[in-house]
């Protein structure tokens, strides 16, 4: 018992991660996130049959998810809005089956068992969605990262997926100015500058000076940033990334744009 509790504990910030991308609400992840632990503590039968812990942790979710409709509000303004009129378009299924593969690192097998599908039909699913989003929107971003070798890369995999770079910025006060200077549709940002200033502050900056937008942040310690004591990113990338991670983040951020402010 006392393992499968650590085993839950571990995996809980990454679900309250996943359901703020689908919800793109951070209470709203927290309140699918804490139905889900209600139901498991009711029965206990749920953790039975899966693969992993994590996996019945997932599973259950999903469950309930699905069960609810798999809601945005209606009723939101801004970028919630842009979400759900987004969301209607997409192929049902498509945008949690690309979460769960790409973002959290479950394989197709372990996709299916959690949506309660055949790996086939969750490759698919995978696949559908990475063509609907990128045929869907192109867009601007600005990029926000101190080490040369890693703005270069992410700059090459934004231009290959057919979105403009407004510019690189290493500091805060770089980021301000570019962003100033040309408002971005998506930032992508790391946590440390070049000058030890922080990337969270710089963007919560230029969000209070010229609106919200959808963010992507980097970082190698993710797990200081699902803690719950603030507001959290969708959208989080831990170092070293890999190229499909920061496509599918790009395309679902660019795609919704229900990402809201991180605060420092």
């Amino acid at each position: 018992m006392t393992d499968t509790t650590a085993e839950i504990s571990r995996a809980l910030p990454y679900l309250r991660q996943y359901a703020r991308a689908l919800t793109g609400s951070q209470a709203s992840g927290d309140n699918y996130a804490a139905a889900t632990l209600e139901a498991i503590l009711s029965d206990r039968s749920l953790l039975e049959d899966a693969t992993s812990t994590r996996a019945a942790l997932f599973r259950t979710f999903h469950g309930i998810w699905i069960s609810s409709g798999a809601p945005v509000a209606g009723d939101e303004a801004g970028l919630a809005a842009r979400a759900q009129k987004h969301m209607a378009g997409l192929t049902g299924n498509t945008r949690e089956a690309l979460l769960l593969h790409t973002l959290l690192d479950f394989t197709f097998a372990e996709v299916a068992e959690i949506m309660g599908l055949d790996p086939v039909e969750a490759h698919e699913l995978v696949e559908t969605a990475r063509r609907e989003m990128a045929d869907a929107v192109a867009g601007s971003v600005m990029i926000i990262e101190d080490e040369s070798i890693i703005a270069m890369d992410l700059e090459a995999l934004v231009s290959d997926m057919g979105h403009r770079v407004t510019g690189i910025a290493r500091t805060h006060a770089e980021a301000v100015k570019l962003a100033g200077e040309e408002l971005p549709d998506l930032i992508l940002a790391d946590i440390q500058l070049a000058d030890n200033s922080s990337g969270i502050e710089a963007v919560n900056e230029v969000m209070q000076d010229l609106g919200k937008r959808p963010v992507i942040f980097i970082t190698a310690f993710p797990e200081r940033l699902l803690s719950g004591e603030r507001k959290e990113p969708a959208f989080l990338i831990p170092k070293p990334y890999t190229q499909e991670k920061v496509r599918s983040a790009v395309s679902q951020a660019m795609f919704f744009a229900s990402t809201e402010t991180l605060s420092a």
